[in-house]
C-alpha cells in the first residue's frame, strides 16, 4: 500500500468504517514497535508500561498520553537518524510539538492539521505522526516487508477422505443392517438341497463319474501375480477406508468418553495415590519433628519465660509508679510555671522602676515644677502686697474720715 493511499484512508471520509480506522492504524503501529523492540529499548529505559492496542486511539488521561506520545516520537526520530532531545514532563508543549512537526516535514510528509490537535496525546493526528516516524525508523534499520511463506502441509494418506465416504452414524447403521440382511439371504441361497442331492446320488452317477456335472475335475489356480495384487491393494486401500463422523450428541460417544475418563482417573489415581501417601508420611514425620522440637524448645526456654514474666510484672509496677510520679511532677511543673510567671512580672516591674530611676526626665520635670512654683509664689507675693496696700489704704482713709467726723462734732457743727 502506498503512502498516498494510506493517507487517503486516514483522512478521507471512507464511509462508516472510517470511525474504526484509528484502531486499525494503532494495531499496525504496535506491530511496528514490536519489530523495533520498543519493550526493551524504550519502555524499560524510560519507565513506561507496554502500550495496549488502543492506547493512542481513545482518550484516557491527556497529560499522561501526551508525555508518552512525545517521548515515543522522540525515540523513533532518534532511531530514524535524527538528533532529537528526549522531552521532559514539564517542557513547553507548543515548542515540543513544533519541533516534532518540523522533523516530520523534513521526511517529506505533509502536515495538514493544526498543531493543537496533538496536545491531546491521542487521536488520528497523533497516530499519523507516530506511524510516519515508525516507518522512517524501519527504513533506517533497512527493514523490508516480505511476502509470507506458507509451509506445505504433508497430506497423510490415512486422512484422505472422499466426500462420498463421509457418512454419518445413522447412515452407517442402515448400511450395516442392509448388509446383514443380504448376507442372510445369500446364506439361504447357498444352503444345500438335501433332497436334490440325494436324487443326484441315485440318478447322477454318470455325472459324478463321467464329469458331466458342475463339479470341477481339478483345483482352480489363480493366474494373477502376487506382487501386482499387493500393489493394487496398496493403491486402492486409502480409498476403501471409511471415516465415520462422530456426532457429539450421540449417547454412545458420551458413554465411551465416560469410560475413557474413568480409566484415565483410575490410572492417574493409582499414580497420584502413591505420591499422596508419600506426601502424607512426610508431612506426619515433619509434624512429629516440629512437635518434638517445640517441646524441647519450651523445656529449654521455660526459665527464660519465667524471668520474662517476672520482668513484665516489674515493668508494669514501674510503669504504675512512673504514672504516679509523673502526676506529682505535672503538679509541681504547674506550680513552677505559676511561680516563674510571677517572677517574670516582678522582674518586669523592677526593670520598669530601675528605668524610671535612671531616667533624668522626672528630675527635669521636678525642676520645671519648682521653677513654676517660684514664679507662682512671686506672683502671689506681688498680689498679696497689692492686696495689703489696698487694705492699708482703705484703713487709712477710714481713720481719716473718722477723725474728721470727730472734729466736726467737737466744733459743734
Amino acid at each position: 500500500m502506498s503512502e498516498d493511499r494510506r493517507r487517503g484512508e486516514e483522512t478521507g471520509d471512507g464511509g462508516p468504517g472510517a470511525v474504526y480506522q484509528p484502531f486499525v492504524i494503532m494495531e499496525d503501529l504496535i506491530d511496528k514497535l514490536k519489530l523495533l523492540n520498543y519493550e526493551d529499548d524504550f519502555c524499560r529505559e524510560y519507565n513506561f508500561k507496554p502500550f495496549n492496542r488502543h492506547y493512542f486511539a481513545i482518550p484516557t488521561n491527556p497529560g499522561e498520553q501526551f508525555f508518552a506520545f512525545t517521548s515515543l516520537t522522540a525515540w523513533l526520530l532518534n532511531i530514524a537518524g535524527r538528533v532529537f532531545d528526549q522531552p521532559q514532563e514539564y517542557d513547553d508543549p507548543n515548542a515540543t510539538i513544533s519541533s516534532i512537526l518540523d522533523e516530520i516535514r523534513q521526511f517529506s510528509y505533509s502536515v495538514d492539521f493544526p498543531p493543537a490537535k496533538l496536545k491531546t496525546g491521542c487521536g488520528e493526528q497523533c497516530l499519523y505522526v507516530l506511524d510516519r516516524a515508525a516507518d522512517e525508523a524501519l527504513k533506517f534499520k533497512k527493514f523490508t516487508w516480505t511476502r509470507p511463506s506458507y509451509p506445505e502441509e504433508e497430506v497423510d494418506e490415512d486422512n484422505i477422505i472422499d466426500d462420498e465416504s463421509e457418512l454419518n452414524l445413522q447412515k452407517v447403521e442402515e448400511d450395516m443392517l442392509e448388509e446383514q440382511l443380504e448376507e442372510e439371504f445369500e446364506d439361504e441361497e447357498h444352503l444345500l438341497d438335501l433332497h436334490g442331492l440325494g436324487g443326484l446320488t441315485k440318478t447322477g452317477g454318470k455325472s459324478m463319474d463321467g464329469g458331466d456335472g458342475s463339479r470341477p475335475e481339478e483345483i482352480m489356480e489363480s493366474s494373477t501375480d502376487a506382487a501386482e495384487w499387493k500393489l493394487e491393494v496398496e493403491r486402492v486401500l486409502p480409498q476403501l477406508k471409511v471415516t465415520i463422523r462422530t456426532d457429539n450428541k450421540d449417547w454412545r460417544v458420551h458413554v465411551e468418553q465416560m469410560h475413557q475418563h474413568k480409566e484415565g482417573i483410575e490410572t492417574s489415581l493409582i499414580e497420584t495415590k502413591t505420591y499422596l501417601d508419600k506426601l502424607h508420611d512426610e508431612i506426619t514425620r515433619t509434624l512429629e519433628k516440629i512437635g518434638s522440637r517445640e517441646k524441647y524448645i519450651n523445656n529449654q526456654l521455660e526459665h527464660l519465660l519465667n524471668e520474662f514474666r517476672a520482668n513484665q510484672d516489674q515493668l508494669a509496677e514501674t510503669k504504675e509508679k512512673y504514672k504516679q510520679g509523673s502526676g506529682g511532677v505535672t503538679d509541681r511543673t504547674r506550680s513552677l510555671a505559676e511561680v516563674s510567671e510571677e517572677l517574670d512580672k516582678i522582674k518586669q516591674e523592677m526593670e520598669e522602676r530601675g528605668s524610671h530611676m535612671t531616667d533624668g526626665a522626672p528630675l527635669v520635670n521636678i525642676k520645671k515644677a519648682l521653677q513654676k512654683l517660684k514664679t507662682e509664689m512671686q506672683n502671689m507675693d506681688i498680689r498679696s502686697g497689692v492686696v495689703e496696700h489696698v487694705i492699708l489704704q482703705t484703713r487709712l482713709t477710714g481713720k481719716a474720715n473718722a477723725l474728721e467726723n470727730d472734729d466736726d462734732e467737737d466744733f459743734g457743727y
